[in-house]
């Protein structure tokens, strides 16, 4: 993996859209906290099923509103092409220019997923009724997605993906370096050349990652786990040690030339600021 001299390294965050005025009132606290970050973007995340669109469109709309380039995650599942179609429209209109095109969780009890199977249709779709109006990011795995029967075939349908007209790729959070530099190996041999940057998860709450990490097929390392484990509800230790595994993770990635990191927030500063600032990311 080598691509340092090709990209260069810039770093993007991650919000959930709030519930209600005061979460967003909140979240742009938050959002201006980040601004020592320098963000190329801020990513805001779309429900199952579509099942935020609304408040993500508020979300997307508050942050342009501020002159923040806002980048709308967009899923497939449970959509129709008339229906992604006004979605699109909506976004050109507020000036957005950058949209995560993902297929997207199907929720419990869904029987009938929409117009589009995959997120190669989703994009082929977005190029087809936008051109080249949108930078469309998408979902990488280093790890290989859960749901995929073989590493060949996950790794075969994120270069579909890109071929349909992807511009680069955010990935799922992990904590094993090595798997991010194999999964650029193995897409640099099917001849995609694509900025590729790592999601960063901050560690705060054990129990929580842990949820998610089951949820979604991440590693947790044994070792790791082990140690989060012994500290039991020590919420100070387990921030402590997760400020240093996580530091010790994005400097080994830039290091060895990652395009940049894209720090899944939370909808929360202090985390990411500390890492950041450890790393010298912060705008003085």
């Amino acid at each position: 993996m080598d691509t340092q001299r090709r990209y260069p390294q810039v770093c993007s965050c991650e919000f959930f859209p709030p519930h209600s005025e005061d979460g967003l009132q909140k979240l742009l606290v938050t959002s201006a906290e980040l601004d020592a970050l320098r963000p190329a973007f801020r990513s805001v995340t779309y429900g199952a099923g579509g099942s935020t669109r609304e408040r993500t469109f508020v979300t997307v709309t508050a942050l342009g509103g501020l002159g923040i380039d806002a980048a709308p995650h967009l899923t497939c599942v449970g959509s129709t092409r008339a229906g992604i179609a006004e979605i699109l429209e909506e976004y050109r209109v507020q000036g957005v220019r950058r949209i995560v095109a993902l297929r997207g969780d199907v929720p419990s009890g869904m029987r009938d997923i929409g117009d589009f199977r995959y997120a190669n249709e989703l994009i082929e779709f977005i190029r087809a009724s936008t051109g080249e109006h949108f930078h469309l990011e998408i979902a990488a795995y280093p790890e290989y997605h859960p749901q995929s029967s073989r590493p060949e075939r996950d790794l075969d349908n994120f270069a579909r993906k890109v071929q349909a007209g992807a511009n680069s790729a955010i990935t799922q959070y992990f904590y094993n370096a090595d798997a991010y530099f194999h999964f650029i190996d193995e897409i640099e041999a099917r001849g995609v050349d694509i900025p590729v940057v790592p999601g960063i998860m901050p560690i705060t709450n054990f129990t929580q990652l842990a949820r998610f990490s089951d949820a979604c097929g991440t590693e947790i390392p044994r070792w790791m786990r082990r140690q989060l484990e012994a500290y039991g509800e020590d919420r100070d230790a387990i921030r402590a040690f997760g400020l240093d595994v996580v530091t010790a993770l994005c400097e080994r990635l830039l290091a060895a030339g990652a395009p940049g990191l894209h720090f899944y927030t939370m909808n929360q500063s202090g985390p990411t600021l500390e890492i950041a600032s450890r790393l010298g990311l912060l705008q003085a």
